[in-house]
């Protein structure tokens, strides 16, 4: 009797382990086309990622940059004040979208062009994104606003 019930102890626990590790599977597969890593001009320039890997990048939208083009499309230039990326971006853009304006994309870098899927703006005069405002400070373009 005391061997049935330490075997059965034995069994709930390898069971429960292996429950573990499925579900521990499970959301690491749901996860991994979630997961947009932040990247800013210069790490893009310096390793150009894969054409199929989607990312987001960050910086300013670079001064003169801006074209419209036919429809919706248009291009600018994304800097973080050492390298800059172009950006091909079809759609409506933010309200608060401009030059010399923070702004996060996300989408996938092919053929030295990032084509956006979306794009964010700052959503009031004192607004940066966190990693954009990182990769500005390790640059040292970013200046403090005066409050």
């Amino acid at each position: 009797m005391k061997g049935l019930k330490k075997r059965r102890r034995v069994q709930i626990i390898l069971v429960t382990f292996a429950a573990l590790i499925l579900a521990t599977g499970l959301i690491g597969y749901a996860f991994r086309d979630g997961i947009n890593y932040f990247r800013s001009p210069t790490q893009v320039a310096e390793e150009p990622p894969a054409p199929n890997e989607v990312f987001r990048i960050g910086g300013l939208v670079e001064e003169g940059s801006i074209v419209r083009g036919q429809g919706e499309t248009v291009t600018f230039a994304v800097t973080d004040g050492a390298n800059r990326v172009p950006v091909s971006y079809t759609g409506v853009l933010p309200d608060l979208f401009g030059e010399n304006q923070g702004m996060v994309g996300t989408g996938s870098y092919v053929d030295g062009v990032f084509r956006a899927t979306e794009i964010l703006a700052k959503h009031d005069e004192e607004y940066m994104p966190k990693e954009v405002l990182d990769t500005l400070k390790e640059q040292g373009v970013y200046v403090e606003p005066n409050s």
